[in-house]
Order: C-alpha cells, then structure tokens, then sequence
C-alpha cells in the first residue's frame, strides 16, 4: 500500500512527534527525527495540543488512496510512499492562506499535512497539486537541489493548474486569484526575470517565491499559475501534457 497508515502512528506518536520522526529518517540522507520535525513544521506538519482535538477522520487516507490510483494511471506517476498528519492549527498562514492544507513532494515520496476541517474535494486538491510535483520531477534528471526559481514557479504553476484542470477554479488555492493579469505581467518583469536562476540555498529564492520581506505575496506561485494558464490556453494543452515541457519553453511564451 503506497499510502501509509500514519493514523495507526498518531494513535500512539501524537504527543511525541520526535518519536513519530524518527520512523521517516530512514526516508532521508543524514537527517535526525528532530531536523526532521523541525523541516515538517516549516511545511505545515501539526504540533501538539493539549486540549481535546479533532482527529482526522480515516476516510482522509481512503480518499487519498483511491486518488493516488487513480492519478498514478491518469499521469503514468511513480509508486511512492505517502505519508498523511494533521495541520499546525496554530499556524495562521497555513490555515488562512492554504485553506489549513499543505504537503511536501519529492521524487521518491509525498507527505501531506491535512485539518480535520478540510473537505474530501480540498484532500483531493492538494493531493492532485502535491503528486503532480511528484510526476514532473520524475520526468526529468535534473536534481532537485539544482532546480532554479524560474524551475520551481512553472512547477508550481503547472501542479495548482492541474488542480483546475481536474477539480475547477473555485478548489484552486486561494492565491491563485490575488493579482489581475496586468499586475503579474508587470511582477514577472519586475522581480523574476531578473532573478530567475536563483537556487534554493539563496535567500531571495524563497522570499520571491512565497512574498517574503518587500516582495508581493505569494508572488511566484502567482506568476507560476499565471503563466502555466497562459501557455495552456494558448497552446491547447493538458497539464498532463505539460509534465515534461522544459521550464523555458513555458516561460519564454509569455
């Protein structure tokens, strides 16, 4: 089973995180639980509370499994393991800008942090953006640590997309609707083409991409659903079809 019953591990793991993680460092080079859980919070992974919560419900893994099947065929996507916990509810951003979802993607596994609030259409749209991630960097042999930030904004632009293609515009990340096209055209110019071939270990790479500091929020996922949407319409393409489309070939079309 691709999807792993990680419910059966907060039964017992919830109040120690540290613990839960050091089940996954095996998933990763040099990594201890607690660099792990450190990372999984930047991404949205839950802190516990002392209080009474609401747990997630077991239909979260169904859904999530019957959807993986289902897009593994559609976008001919690797078998990975797929990891789901719950949300931080303290964090204000994941649950106000992200509609209290996130995950995290790599070529070999998925990790998905859900609410307990979030509807199976809002499961299945950050599972379709999250495993999109996963189907574009398997088509390629570039290494993620080489990804550029111009890489990374059509990734993200082609995942939210497929959100769209699939589920429609209102189950697309709020984001995607912050600027007019006019704006966008003029942030691209602005502050991504100049920095395009930044790389993840620079600063500015995240500040662009997520709107940190004096940058427009969200800006290059903005930009990435933009311009992905743009050359699809002109081109008459599925986001399917754009899972091996080289990253200049999207962005010289605008």
């Amino acid at each position: 089973m691709s999807v792993i019953r990680t419910d059966e591990w907060l039964l017992e793991y919830y109040e120690d995180p540290i613990a839960l993680c050091e089940k996954m460092t095996k998933l990763f080079t040099d990594a201890s639980a607690e660099e792990l859980y450190d990372y999984f919070i930047r991404h949205g992974m839950y802190r516990p509370l002392k209080k009474k919560r609401k747990q997630l419900e077991d239909k979260v893994w169904e859904v999530v499994q019957q959807d993986e099947a289902f897009l593994q065929k559609e976008w001919e996507g690797p078998y990975i393991p797929i990891y789901i916990f719950p949300s931080d509810e303290r964090n204000k951003w994941i649950q106000k800008q992200l509609g209290g979802k996130s995950g995290l993607a790599f070529k070999d596994k998925l990790f998905l942090f859900i609410s307990p609030e979030n509807t199976e259409d809002e499961i299945k749209a950050i599972f379709t953006h999250e495993y999109n991630h996963v189907c574009r960097l398997n088509r390629f042999d570039k290494s993620e640590e080489k990804y550029t930030l111009l890489d990374t904004i059509i990734l993200e632009g082609i995942a939210e997309n497929a959100v769209r293609e699939r589920l429609g515009e209102e189950l697309t990340a709020s984001w995607a609707s912050f600027y007019s096209d006019k704006k966008i055209e003029k942030m691209w110019s602005d502050y991504i083409v100049p920095k395009q071939q930044l790389l993840r270990q620079d600063y500015e790479y995240g500040a662009i991409l997520f709107g940190y500091r004096n940058y427009p929020k969200m800006l290059g996922y903005c930009a990435g659903y933009y311009v992905v949407k743009s050359y699809m319409e002109r081109h008459s393409l599925s986001s399917k079809s754009l899972l091996a489309v080289d990253t200049s070939d999207i962005a010289s079309d605008l």
